[in-house]
């Protein structure tokens, strides 16, 4: 029984421009999406749920979810900015939904099984689903829930046009997450990477770190969590109108309160992904690569 993959495409694409995910960027008009959704089938996956906005819901599955109903099962959860808990409401002002957290926690009633959480507009390669579905395959065990995830070196996840958000990661000697920051800022500088926050402080890398790509494995346990997370969130910062409950977070929390344990996955896959406009061609020409070597049919679902 494979496991299922949530792909989190509520974006509006705010730095992009536009609706990024539904950009052709393979030779036969691909998404991003269509090739993690042939190498999550490839890994065993055989059930999709799209988080979307219901405004782009027509558009959404004209575009891409029917391309892909002959393959996989396909379902949708809708991420909307007044999805939250009794009692709460949407401070005035404010504009965008809550987060890659909100996100996931959209689809409590739509996943059933162990899934793999995903942006719609990063590439991450065949081997990540692989080690990521294969793990997700063993038995839960006792104890705090065991999650997962793949991590990526943080020099090869930057766009050369324009600073990047990362979750920058701790690792323990047996390979398991000790803790996750979220930087919103990052950007190549001199002999490595820098983050430059509101306040004007810098923290520096050597940009060998390991960063979450949200590329998560998790179970249906994790929606629990999740809920009791996010009312602790709103009651902090539920008032500001640019605050967002992402996942890096949530899972620091996780582990911090003895919850869960995160087993950090390798990949020699390299990722790349469309942040900005300009960042396309680079991933345009990065696929024709991988179809010229074999990789990749010249048209996926023909």
């Amino acid at each position: 029984m494979g496991a299922e993959l949530l792909v989190m495409a509520a974006g509006m694409g705010s730095r992009f421009g536009g609706l990024k995910q539904l950009e052709p960027v393979g030779p036969c008009g691909e998404k991003v999406m269509d090739y993690s959704i042939y190498d999550a089938k490839r890994a065993g996956v055989d059930r999709v749920v799209f988080v979307i906005r219901r405004e782009f819901e027509n558009d959404f599955h004209q575009q891409v979810g029917s391309r892909f109903a002959k393959w996989v099962d396909v379902a949708y959860a809708f991420q909307e900015i007044d999805l939250l808990p009794k009692g709460y409401s949407v401070p005035e002002g404010r504009v965008k939904p809550w987060g890659t957290a909100h996100a996931i926690l959209a689809a409590k009633d739509t996943i059933k099984k162990p899934f793999i959480a995903i942006n719609a507009d990063d590439f991450y390669g065949r081997n990540a689903y692989q080690v990521l579905a294969d793990w997700l395959s063993k038995p839960a065990q006792p104890g705090p829930e065991r999650y997962a995830m793949v991590a990526f070196q943080m020099t090869n996840t930057l766009s050369a046009n324009g600073t990047v958000a990362r979750g920058v990661c701790e690792v323990n000697e047996n390979g398991v997450l000790k803790a996750v920051e979220e930087y919103t800022t990052l950007e190549a500088h001199e002999d490595g990477v820098r983050n430059i926050q509101p306040d004007g402080s810098v923290t520096k890398f050597t940009g060998m770190e390991p960063v979450s790509m949200n590329f998560w494995g998790f179970r249906p346990s994790l929606f629990a969590h999740l809920e009791e997370l996010f009312i602790d969130f709103l009651k902090e910062r539920g008032q500001e109108l640019k605050s967002e409950f992402y996942i890096p977070f949530a899972v620091d929390d996780f582990i911090r309160t003895g919850r869960a344990t995160v087993q950090v996955l390798n990949t020699p896959d390299h990722w790349f992904g469309v942040t900005y406009r300009e960042d396309k061609e680079f991933v345009v020409s990065c696929i024709q690569k991988l179809v010229d070597s074999g990789e990749y049919p010249h048209s996926l679902w023909s």
